[in-house]
């Protein structure tokens, strides 16, 4: 018997008030912008015609927001999951300050450190390190999910976390990961065969 394949679709939240501003967002819950609004509606244009019976979000505002206009096109879904192992990379002491402050004060070297560095851990925050432990869980978890129900699933995440996540599925190196810029408009699509 020829193995079915399911789908994973996974984007990133919309464009916020802080991701505008240049400002360390982490775990606070700035809401989304009109573009960021734009940014959703782009998202749910790409996956109208796909089918998914589940959706997962993060306690963050900004990943529900982003989830709600791509759910209008899809009565076939059936349950949302909250699921903060696709959360945010926590930037701990440095969330809400701007990234032009930060600068000023450690330089341009000390903000690719904290801000690209894989093993680079925030006082009081996460390394990259650190979230794609969470999300090697999270994907663990997900294959079995999909394996036992036999479904389709929608993700809307955050940008730190779809780079672990494209990095573990992907099969690619620290220095890939932590170049990625993870668009607001773009749908990444995975595949699980059972």
């Amino acid at each position: 018997m020829p193995k079915k394949r399911y789908k994973i679709y996974l984007f990133r939240h919309g464009r916020t008030t802080f991701n505008e501003k240049g400002i360390f967002t982490g775990w606070k819950d700035p809401p989304l912008t009109l573009g960021g609004r734009k940014d959703a509606l782009v998202i749910a244009r790409k996956l109208k015609n796909k089918k998914f019976q589940v959706a997962i979000q993060t306690r963050l505002e900004r990943s529900k927001d982003t989830l709600k206009p791509v759910l209008k096109y899809h009565p076939e879904c059936k349950k949302i999951i909250t699921d903060n192992r696709m959360i945010e990379r926590s930037y701990g002491v440095l969330a809400g300050t701007s990234h032009e402050a930060f600068i000023k004060r450690y330089g341009e070297k000390g903000y690719e450190e904290i801000h690209r560095g894989y093993n680079v851990r925030v006082p009081k925050g996460e390394s990259f390190k650190d979230v794609e432990k969470r999300v090697k869980s999270f994907i663990k978890w997900l294959k079995m999910y999909i394996k036992k129900n036999k479904v389709n699933i929608a993700i809307s995440a955050h940008g730190n976390s779809i780079r672990l996540f494209r990095k573990i599925w992907e099969k690619a190196s620290k220095e890939e990961a932590v170049s990625w810029f993870i668009p607001y408009d773009k749908l990444f699509t995975y595949r699980v065969k059972i």
